[in-house]
Parts: structure tokens; sequence; C-alpha cells
């Protein structure tokens, strides 16, 4: 007998709107909430990731379309490290995260999901936040409700940035 494992989360991605073109364009464009934007500025904007490695995963984003790290202006790239350095202080203080990794995939090739705009991902770690599941079964477990730690690191924004 198989095991069934139940995500009805994910109807909203099979059924759900679809964005033509680059999904972080499209994000940067809009302030719809249900996008779960964080912050917005000139230079970029910071998104929950809607598929967590761990919750309160998310990424910082420049406007600026381009898969090339070294095509963004000096500029841009010092706020975003700037941000960066703020974030892991929320998601330290404020969330209580015990560690962070973070990260850019660059290109396909490079491992990125959405090779075509580049994004530095945010991801707070907690100790024994992995176990069986990942490394047996290549699945992951979200342990709390996506939208609650939205609100929580939304909320938080404001004191840290």
């Amino acid at each position: 007998m198989k095991d069934i494992l139940y995500a009805p989360w994910r109807d909203e991605y099979i059924a759900g709107e679809k964005i033509e073109g680059c999904v972080f364009c499209h994000i940067s464009k809009h302030d719809d909430a249900k996008l779960h934007i964080l912050h917005k500025d000139a230079y970029c904007f910071i998104v929950m990731n809607k598929y967590p490695y761990t919750p309160g995963h998310f990424m910082i984003i420049p406007h600026l379309h381009t898969d090339k790290l070294e095509a963004l202006e000096s500029e841009t790239w010092l706020h975003m490290a700037a941000l960066a350095q703020k974030c892991v202080r929320l998601l330290k203080e404020g969330f209580g995260a015990h560690g962070v990794n973070i990260g850019m995939n660059l290109g396909q090739a490079g491992g990125a999901g959405i090779a075509e705009h580049i994004h530095m991902h945010l991801v707070p770690r907690f100790n024994r936040d992995t176990n069986f599941i990942t490394s047996i079964a290549d699945t992951r477990v979200y342990s709390t409700d996506f939208e609650k730690i939205y609100k929580k690191i939304k909320d938080l924004m404001p004191k840290y940035l």
C-alpha cells in the first residue's frame, strides 16, 4: 500500500492565476497583498518565498530584470547587501532564528529556479530543523501556517529596516 501525502494548499498553484512573463517583474509592479510582499523601495523588494525551505524564507530581489549579477549597478548591489544585513538581524532577534543561510543561485546551471531574474535568498535556520524526512524522502515539512509567518515578518519589517 502506498502512503499518500495530502497538500490541499497546492491547489492554488495548480488552478490559480497564471502570471505571464517574469514572476518577479510582476511582483515588482504590483502591491497586491496576496503576493506576500514584505518591503519595497526604489532599488528592490522583499517577498516571501512561496515554496520555502524553512518557515520565514524570503528573498531580496532587484526591480531591474536581469540574470546577471555583474549587470547590477553597484548602488543596487550595496543596497541589497545592506537590506540583507538588516534582515538577518530581523530573523535572529525578531523571528528567533538560530542562524541564517544567505544565497544566490545564478543561472539555470547554478540551480536557479527562476533563472531570468536574480534574487537573494534568506533562509532562517533553527537548531534541529532538519530530520530524516528531508534526507530519506526528499520531502520538506513546513511546520507552521505560511500566512501567520508572513504577517509576523511583515509586522517586524518597519522595526528592522
